[in-house]
């Protein structure tokens, strides 16, 4: 068995923390293997997943997502925007606005430059769609007023998908929801044969939403960028909230927008890095 050294950059996006590693300097044979190993708290780095960048044929760069669980992740708002911090300051593009290849199609990013660091990133994230035949098992991929038991209450769900599939819930007393063990219950519901990302809303105010997240394959995270869009479109499709909403998570806040115009929705927030080292790895 040979033993390679993997440099590896720790970054976060409000809390949702991955390790980014270049693809193009360590190749990884087994990504879904590597994430388990590094992903654990206590005898790896830590993390909610692992997040390969690359070169692509048809955008700037390219990005993988694996959960916790070893998972693919279609797409990931957080991780997106800190892909695009990494290739800034690490001088792969002195480009401000660049594209992103990802299994949920071209993501197209704008960054924030102050200083010569990335501090802020808006990204496209596309339209949202409120159904899909499959990852909703109804004839029609969609819910229609389904209700789900939250703790004895029957709560109406929204499914919406941004690349990734999404249950929305808008409750009354977001804190004090036991979410791991509604989310870890509702992920793997018989209506979603793909598993299900989900989110525990509550309005706070006509402009800002309070939310809290169990992403598929990672359990209980900081935040979710997807997850923000869709509980965006859901307040608004509710009727509880405008165009533009703050949704503010455990990691913090992210604005977002849905514009009239193309209908895409779009995610600005921070990304950070939080440490570079090297890891033994065992293939």
């Amino acid at each position: 068995m040979m033993s390679t050294t993997i440099p590896f950059t720790k970054m976060h996006g409000l809390g949702n923390d991955y390790i980014y590693i270049d693809s193009r300097l360590s190749p990884i044979s087994n990504p879904s293997r590597c994430a388990v190993f590094w992903s654990r708290q206590h005898t790896g780095i830590g993390s909610d997943g692992l997040v390969l960048i690359g070169h692509s044929e048809v955008a700037d760069f390219s990005m993988r997502i694996f959960n916790a669980d070893g998972s693919e992740a279609m797409m990931c708002g957080n991780a997106s925007r800190c892909v695009g911090k990494y290739v800034y300051e690490k001088g792969w593009t002195s480009q401000t606005d660049i594209t992103l290849e990802t299994l949920s199609g071209i993501k197209k990013l704008s960054l924030s430059v102050r200083g010569g660091r990335v501090d802020e990133v808006t990204v496209d994230m596309g339209e949202p769609l409120l159904q899909n035949k499959e990852q909703v098992a109804t004839a029609d991929g969609a819910l229609h007023g389904h209700l789900f038991d939250v703790c004895g209450t029957p709560v109406e769900g929204v499914f919406v998908c941004m690349g990734n599939p999404h249950l929305v819930l808008f409750v009354s007393d977001v804190e004090h929801l036991p979410i791991e063990q509604i989310g870890r219950r509702l992920e793997s519901h018989p209506l979603f044969p793909q598993r299900v990302n989900i989110e525990f809303a509550e309005m706070k105010d006509a402009d800002t939403v309070r939310m809290r997240v169990w992403e598929r394959g990672s359990g209980v995270t900081q935040a979710c960028g997807t997850g923000a869009c869709a509980t965006a479109v859901t307040a608004l499709l509710t009727q509880r909230a405008g165009h533009e909403v703050k949704v503010c998570m455990d990691g913090g806040e992210l604005c977002i927008r849905w514009n009239k115009a193309d209908n895409h929705i779009y995610m600005q927030g921070p990304a950070v890095k939080v440490f570079e080292g090297t890891i033994e790895w065992n293939d």
